[in-house]
């Protein structure tokens, strides 16, 4: 019952987590907006329109780092800030996914515009619309939504990660799988954003109009979720013998490398149109498209990795995800969580 009682209040959010949060959203539309980078054109709408998006990730992840950097060696603030907060700040960020989630609801049924970013497609079923988004690509102050959501979210990521780094220096805690389990993720999100324009011509960017399955997956899902591990060994001592540690970075490299690869070719627009003409499995990517599916290869292992994602609500979508499966079990593995 005390342990009930001591979640129940973690979970409440405090004025801390609250402008910690405001201050990261803050941050990330400033630099979103004023920091140079690549200007790349995105998909050609229906209506022959097509968004522009500033690729400047890299540069605005690295300058916050620089900032906070600073900010920690001057004591203005303290390196296990997130650590020490993370119950609130994740019931916080629901919380601000489901008003932000609230206020796209409303504004799309206000809306009467007829291009195809801001079209309102209302079903008239509530939580179909609240789920799947009425609006494909709104914005606010100028800034892309959905683009800047996966930015935020991917950041967040990495900066819980290196909290609860932090935090398990100061413990004393660390150890072999907790340094492999932050390599790779660091590797993963730099080059994520190395590679920033490639998310322009993603199926959610493209296709998804802007719900809660977007919102929360960007917000809550992908920082909270993808490290879990991180947590994990925050409390639990692994042991990795060097064998197993040299067999986790085998599998790590060899999944990552060609499918980032793969995941760039796959995303490319020069590409897409070629890859549509040519059937995969012996199916094409025509009648999997007019079935209202999904197919996505990622390199690796993906004749045997495969993972079937159910969109509840409308419609089967098939991934086949090698690359990103040996990701998280290599993640997996160093902390011998599964």
């Amino acid at each position: 019952m005390e342990i009930d009682l001591f979640l129940l209040h973690s979970l409440i959010p405090s004025w801390t987590s609250v402008v910690l949060l405001v201050s990261f959203f803050t941050y990330l539309g400033i630099s979103g907006s004023l920091l140079p980078g690549k200007i790349v054109h995105g998909a050609t709408l229906p209506d022959g329109t097509r968004l522009h998006y500033r690729c400047n990730g890299l540069h605005s992840l690295l300058l916050l780092i620089t900032i906070l950097g600073i900010g920690v060696e001057v004591k203005l603030i303290s390196p296990t800030v997130i650590a020490d907060r993370g119950l609130e700040l994740l019931s916080a960020t629901f919380g601000f996914s489901v008003l932000v989630t609230l206020a796209l609801y409303i504004a799309g049924h206000q809306s009467s515009a007829r291009g195809s970013s801001l079209k309102p497609h209302v079903s008239g079923n509530l939580i179909h619309d609240w789920w799947f988004g009425i609006q494909l690509n709104p914005h606010f102050i100028g800034l892309d939504l959905k683009f800047f959501f996966v930015r935020a979210g991917m950041m967040g990521w990495l900066f819980i990660n290196l909290s609860v780094l932090a935090k398990s220096i100061q413990d004393g805690s660390i150890g072999l799988p907790m340094i492999l389990y932050q390599m790779f993720c660091v590797f993963y999100i730099v080059d994520y954003f190395y590679h920033e324009e490639y998310m322009t011509s993603t199926w959610d960017i493209i296709a998804e109009r802007l719900g809660f399955m977007l919102v929360f997956g960007d917000l809550v899902w992908i920082p909270f979720a993808f490290s879990i591990q991180g947590w994990w060994l925050l409390s639990n001592k692994v042991e990795l013998t060097k064998a197993a540690a040299i067999a986790n970075c085998i599998v790590f490299l060899y999944g990552n490398h060609p499918g980032i690869e793969s995941f760039e070719e796959l995303t490319s627009k020069s590409t897409y149109s070629k890859r549509t003409l040519k059937p995969l499995y012996g199916v094409s990517h025509q009648k999997l498209l007019a079935a209202n599916c999904l197919l996505l290869v990622i390199g690796g292992w993906q004749d045997t990795a495969i993972t079937l994602v159910t969109y509840w609500l409308q419609y089967p979508s098939v991934y086949l995800a090698g690359s990103v499966l040996q990701f998280h079990t290599s993640i997996q593995c160093t902390s011998s969580f599964f």
